[in-house]
């Protein structure tokens, strides 16, 4: 420890880690986010996660802090994390449009030796400047994103601002039988209008999605006179949620086959549909209560954002599909990121349980603006702050 350097030492650069020091990461990151699992079978899944499509051909990009003066494999690995690439849309206050990627920071870690020492801070003061350009050659990109887990001050504090971050919880329905029928997707109940929806419905749906997220983004910034954007709920991007879902589920459900629905769709003819996308997230073992395990709705859309029964129906037949499938996989509640004023309005004529949550420590939604000003909510406006952008 004694021959460790100062945080502030011109020696410390940010580096890509060779194969054995993200294993070594890993091992280590193993203690703090691999608690549902064998450390085998962590080691697994973060190999499998960064061979996807998501994350193929630089999708991922891993980060360490270290000692420029010594080799590869040899040196210390001060502090690390990842940065996921996503493609984004940017409206204008004048209408104009831009495609873009962000890069969103997950994974940050500093080994116990190394804590109290500045080199997360010295990383991440590295690294946020860095994003603005970091495969430049693929696209733009207007600003970086993370979600921070020890609250809103500290990344803040290093330029990335904290954006609203609340999302609404709604129980579990637990497993019931009738006639020795397991009625869990929310389609056998007289009044449900809703259709499960598996991977093959995605596709068409996501296209239709961003000509519906490109609309919103450039009236937002229309109306606002700010500048919009979004994160683009792609393909690849619902694909990396779900294969991590469904590694996971392999894992601890190993008798039991990988579900098939991931999202639910109203009746109605495109743009009078509400659809949601969902996943299961396991962070810690099944018995223990505050793992935070947690059913997600990973993406909520409402074509037509009208305040009528009619929706209010749609929106409690795909919530129902969520609430069924949740406790089947025995999660206790569904949680909703940053729903609009309309949604809240719908579900106050459901007759639903649910509850609104402001979250203080945990996944708090930051951004570090790469254009003109401070980039914090009052400058901007971040359309579709939901799960699928979370990394």
């Amino acid at each position: 420890m004694a021959n460790l350097p100062p945080a502030n030492s011109p020696n410390l650069v940010l580096a890509h880690p060779t194969k054995e020091e993200k294993r070594q990461t890993w091992t280590l990151t193993a203690k703090n986010w691999g608690n549902a699992l064998s450390l085998d079978d962590y080691l697994e899944r973060e190999e499998f996660l960064e061979n996807i499509p998501q994350t193929q051909d630089g999708g991922v990009t891993h980060w360490i802090l270290t000692d420029s003066t010594l080799p590869p494999n040899s040196r210390p690995l001060l502090s690390s994390c990842e940065s996921l690439r996503r493609p984004t849309i940017l409206a204008l206050p004048d209408g104009t449009i831009k495609s873009g990627v962000t890069h969103g920071i997950g994974s940050v870690f500093c080994p116990p030796e190394y804590r109290k020492m500045g080199y997360a801070t010295r990383m991440l003061k590295l690294l946020g400047p860095a994003l603005a350009t970091h495969q430049k050659e693929i696209a733009e990109c207007p600003f970086s994103v993370l979600y921070s887990d020890i609250g809103k001050k500290y990344y803040a504090n290093l330029g990335w601002k904290v954006f609203p971050s609340s999302h609404l919880s709604l129980p579990a329905i637990p497993p019931t039988t009738t006639n020795g029928h397991n009625e869990i997707n929310g389609t056998s109940s007289s009044n449900s209008t809703a259709t499960p929806l598996t991977q093959e419905d995605f596709p068409d749906l996501l296209k239709q999605d961003l000509d519906l997220l490109t609309k919103q983004v450039k009236t937002t910034a229309i109306a606002t006179k700010k500048p919009s954007f979004a994160i683009i709920p792609d393909s690849e991007t619902i694909q990396w949620h779900h294969l991590r879902q469904t590694f996971m589920l392999s894992k601890l459900f190993p008798t039991r086959a990988a579900p098939t629905i991931n999202g639910a769709i109203s009746t109605g003819a495109p743009g009078s549909r509400i659809w949601i996308i969902f996943s299961r997230v396991f962070y810690g073992p099944l018995t223990d209560a505050a793992a935070g395990n947690k059913f997600y709705v990973l993406r909520l859309v409402v074509e037509d954002e009208r305040v009528s029964d009619e929706n209010a129906e749609k929106l409690a037949a795909v919530l129902r599909v969520a609430q069924r499938e949740a406790g089947e996989w025995e999660l206790k509640s569904v949680a909703v990121w940053n729903v609009s004023g309309v949604v809240k309005e719908l579900l106050g004529k459901t007759g639903m349980q649910w509850e609104e949550v402001e979250r203080e420590e945990d996944s708090i939604a930051s951004l570090m603006w790469y254009g003109e000003g401070e980039g914090g909510p009052a400058e901007v406006e971040w359309v579709a702050n939901e799960k699928f952008a979370w990394c």
